[in-house]
């Protein structure tokens, strides 16, 4: 994608946990608030860290070694969120790397816009509080398209909505169902690798377009730096 110019580009979408955003403490604390009710010692955030990308479902996996499908796994998850929503917004923030990249796509004139697997009642009310939300194109939830991804539904929801082609779009993640919505959709794929990433296959191995170490290396990619 970087070699075809900047006008090729016309939107760039991020997924927003790991990528536009530090959630691992409020995500991880919520984790530790249900051990703590459970009567459990709490977990390090550095091992929590890495699995904070599978949301409610990663944090009740790896604090309590439950499974979907299994019993009291619901309950948990149910309580996960509830005490994650009392808290979402406690120690959260923008990384601080990513917004001079945003303030760069904003100067020149290039849409931007989130698509996470998060829960529009989450996703919404953290994106208004810390600035997003007024500058993005567009924000697309887990719940704003009947797929979640890896599927490609929710980025081509995202391009219809911001009237963008996905092939001139592209999509920045930190979990490997991101790159392969992006790559299902059509869309240049760029790994973030300051993120998340996951337990699973190495980020090299997602088969990514790019990965960026650094949040700046997007504009270098993009040929606007």
């Amino acid at each position: 994608m970087g070699h075809a110019g900047v006008s090729a580009v016309e939107l760039v979408l991020f997924d927003l946990d790991g990528t536009l955003i530090d959630s691992a403490p409020d995500l991880a604390g919520a984790a530790n608030d249900l051990l703590a009710l459970h009567g459990r010692p709490p977990m390090p955030e550095s091992a929590l860290r890495p699995m904070v990308g599978a949301g409610a479902r990663g944090m009740v996996g790896l604090a309590f070694g439950a499974r979907p499908g299994e019993p009291g796994f619901d309950e948990l998850r149910i309580a996960f969120l509830e005490r994650y929503e009392q808290r979402m917004l406690r120690l959260t923030k923008v990384f601080d790397e990513v917004q001079p990249v945003l303030a760069a796509l904003d100067a020149r004139g290039v849409r931007w816009g989130v698509v996470t697997n998060k829960a529009l009642r989450y996703a919404e009310p953290i994106a208004q509080a810390l600035g997003l939300a007024e500058r993005a194109a567009v924000v697309i939830g887990g719940d704003s398209t009947p797929h979640a991804k890896p599927h490609p539904e929710p980025l081509f929801e995202a391009a219809r909505r911001a009237r963008a082609e996905p092939a001139r779009s592209v999509y920045v993640g930190d979990d490997i169902r991101d790159i392969q919505a992006g790559r299902a959709a059509g869309m240049a794929t760029a790994a973030a690798a300051w993120g998340y990433l996951g337990l699973g296959e190495p980020v090299h191995a997602w088969g990514a377009d790019t990965v960026l170490q650094q949040p700046a290396e997007l504009l270098k990619w993009l040929q606007l730096a």
